[in-house]
């Protein structure tokens, strides 16, 4: 092995070790960050679902989601214990992608995945500055922060490309979610052992759920972007309220939201069992 070889392999050594003596407190902060993400996604498929039946609602997404937290009653409070977990779900999402905990390897494949982890974990910190933002009083983008980002992409140098690219990444990660609500590999990360056997059940059907329910919404998310692209339309980017507003125009437009919505629910709960049974660090 050579000596660059063997120092990377030594800080990498060193930075698992760090990573363990800290774990007492990263754990914790990533099971809070799971039962937040699960909060979020509960209440953007509540709303849905309620703008499905007519009983008042609106498709969301999560920054939306973010802004009824603030308008309930101990409103800051709460969105601060979620903002906490969310920047908990960012970290534990940085360390899964620098020290490979599910391991996922260093070839072109494992690589890809870590890197989709690190990406997650930026969008979640941004969520959650977004939740500090609410609290300090200075307001969400819940609307037309997708329409802005394509806008600026599209300026660059071949930025039509780009935004398929980006479209095409995103219907791929939809894919990938439907792949999981299909195969249930997620099973790997729970302790099953720790869970009786209804519970496991439940656990698998609300995650099939709601990886679907992902699936579809990231699909469309995808084709969006990519319309945009060939239309040279920015306007035509939409994030995942425009996805469930996509949904409730097409015929049976408030069945297909319906069921999507109850699927987002299902995430949500899905999330609060990782909450609880997923395997971290050193569980």
């Amino acid at each position: 092995m050579t000596q660059r070889n063997l120092s990377a392999e030594n800080a990498k050594q060193q930075a698992k070790t760090a990573t363990r003596q800290a774990s007492p407190w990263i754990e914790p902060l990533g099971r809070l960050g799971f039962a937040a993400q699960g909060v979020v996604y509960a209440i953007v498929g509540v709303l849905a679902v309620q703008a499905a039946i007519g009983a008042g609602g609106e498709t969301t997404d999560t920054r939306g989601a973010l802004q009824r937290i603030q308008d309930a009653p101990f409103g800051k409070v709460l969105l601060g214990i979620v903002a906490i977990g969310l920047v908990g779900y960012a970290l534990w999402r940085f360390v899964q992608a620098f020290l490979d905990t599910d391991n996922k390897g260093s070839d072109a494949k494992g690589r890809v995945t870590r890197l989709g982890y690190a990406i997650v974990g930026v969008v979640y910190l941004g969520l959650a500055l977004s939740a500090v933002q609410l609290m300090r009083g200075a307001g969400g983008q819940s609307q037309g922060s997708e329409q802005d980002w394509t806008a600026r992409l599209m300026a660059q140098p071949f930025g039509r490309w780009l935004v398929g690219l980006v479209g095409l990444g995103v219907i791929g990660l939809g894919l990938y979610q439907l792949y999981q609500a299909y195969s249930a590999k997620f099973r790997e990360h729970l302790k099953l052992a720790e869970m009786s056997h209804t519970e496991a059940e439940w656990a698998t059907r609300s995650g099939r759920m709601g990886f679907a329910a992902r699936g579809i919404v990231f699909c469309i998310i995808g084709a969006l972007l990519i319309a945009a692209a060939l239309h040279s339309n920015a306007s035509e980017a939409r994030g995942l309220a425009g996805a469930l507003q996509t949904l409730a125009s097409q015929p049976y437009g408030p069945w297909l939201l319906g069921a999507v919505a109850i699927g987002l629910i299902a995430y949500a709960i899905f999330c609060l069992v990782e909450a609880r049974y997923r395997r971290m660090l050193l569980s």
